[in-house]
């Protein structure tokens, strides 16, 4: 019997989204922006050379059709994806139709269920939360007011207020470009189980307002040796509005494995069984469910590194770096499926480490096939990927996606 494993790639955005133009980076729109293919420059050119050197080496992703992806969503070209031989796997490139170029848009419209609103987004000018929020989210943490309030990096202003913060014992709220309200506290000062209870307190306010998450951003450390984010981030989403993915295969009496974010991004919809952790730990967790995940199971995988630490960061070595061990990491796991198992890999926005800003950029996303032959798909759309798993494990898509396989 079936089984299907749907692996996201964060962020590896493949340029050519045909509504870019909408979607900006500060001023700046994301027409031309194209992750991968800049990633390739970048390295063909020998601007991404610490940590590795040459030009972009994805062997395993290339023989499933990335190039050709690549070359089907956008012009760009690519250094090292470039050959023409013929692709081992199915392959295509995807559009998104949700308004929003963030994790769970993306998600959401992958997993069957495009975004049915527009998310909101708090402002850049300062304060960007208004007095009514900001004295629930203080009379929640049981605190006289909250510090930042602000857009910022979640690194920066642990940097800058972590004292502050030990002294007051106020939350650090902050946002970002997405829709996002985020919380950081001392893991053992103010307490982690503190901070978690913070947030689910004010997630149902927030998720009112239609702000996608609030995430929680524990941290430890003082101010003489520095502070540092600690791995126990827990967000707090909102669920999708209609069933999804996940919920199909559980109602056919199919197992649901979440591997990283997968859990936090559906609040748990649908999801049996969940493990975390780092991306190489991830690896390994996706190896054990190749080897052990029953008939008419679903694997969902989310590998978020290549976004968190090195498209928002805009560190193109970095990225290179990631996309080469994924590759050669990825190609074990394929050795390992067994007949009648399907794999997809797949990305669930763009977040281009050559772009100026630091916000994700809209760019269609790569649909590698392995497991139903070779060719190209054509362009397809998000939702599409929810319904070929769908139709793969012989269970109905109510979804709007229609399967290309």
């Amino acid at each position: 019997m079936a089984r299907a494993f749907l692996v996201v790639m964060d962020s590896l955005g493949i340029g050519g989204a045909p509504d870019a133009g909408a979607y900006f980076n500060k001023d700046l729109p994301d027409l031309g922006a194209n992750t991968l293919a800049h990633i390739a420059q970048a390295c063909a050119e020998g601007r991404a050379d610490v940590g590795r050197s040459g030009p972009l080496h994805l062997p395993t992703l290339a023989g499933l059709g990335l190039g050709a992806a690549l070359r089907l969503a956008s012009s760009q070209p690519a250094p090292g994806l470039d050959r023409d031989d013929a692709p081992r796997g199915r392959w295509g490139a995807a559009s998104e139709i949700s308004a929003g170029k963030d994790t769970p848009s993306g998600h959401w419209e992958l997993a069957g269920v495009p975004v049915p609103w527009d998310w909101t987004y708090f402002p850049e000018t300062g304060p960007a939360f208004d007095r009514d929020l900001v004295a629930h989210v203080a009379a929640a943490a049981g605190t006289d007011g909250i510090l930042g309030n602000c857009h910022a990096s979640g690194t920066t202003i642990i940097a800058d207020l972590g004292a502050e913060h030990l002294r007051s014992g106020w939350p650090i709220c902050y946002t970002s470009a997405d829709s996002v309200f985020q919380i950081a506290a001392h893991e053992t000062q103010f307490g982690l189980d503190r901070l978690l209870d913070l947030c689910a307190a004010v997630a149902p306010r927030l998720h009112a307002m239609k702000v996608g998450r609030v995430i929680a951003r524990p941290f430890v450390g003082s101010a003489e040796a520095g502070f540092t984010r600690t791995p126990n981030r827990r967000d707090y989403a909102m669920k999708p509005p209609a069933p999804i993915l996940t919920d199909w295969v559980q109602a056919a009496g199919g197992q649901v494995y979440g591997i990283g974010k997968i859990g936090d991004i559906f609040s748990m919809q649908g999801i049996d069984t969940l493990k975390k952790g780092e991306d190489a730990a991830l690896m390994g967790h996706l190896a054990e469910a190749v080897e052990t995940a029953g008939a008419g199971s679903l694997t969902f995988a989310n590998f978020v590194e290549f976004d968190s630490l090195y498209g928002h960061r805009r560190d193109l070595s970095g990225y290179a770096r990631a996309l080469e061990w994924f590759d050669r990491e990825i190609a074990k796991i394929l050795l390992a499926l067994r007949p009648g198992d399907l794999m997809v890999l797949t990305a669930d926005h763009g977040n281009d480490p050559s772009w100026p800003g630091t916000d994700h950029t809209r760019e269609r996303v790569p649909v590698l096939v392995a497991g139903a032959g070779a060719g190209p798909l054509g362009l397809v759309g998000f939702a599409d990927v929810a319904a070929s798993v769908a139709g793969h494990l012989g269970i109905a898509a109510p979804g709007p996606g229609r399967s290309f396989l």
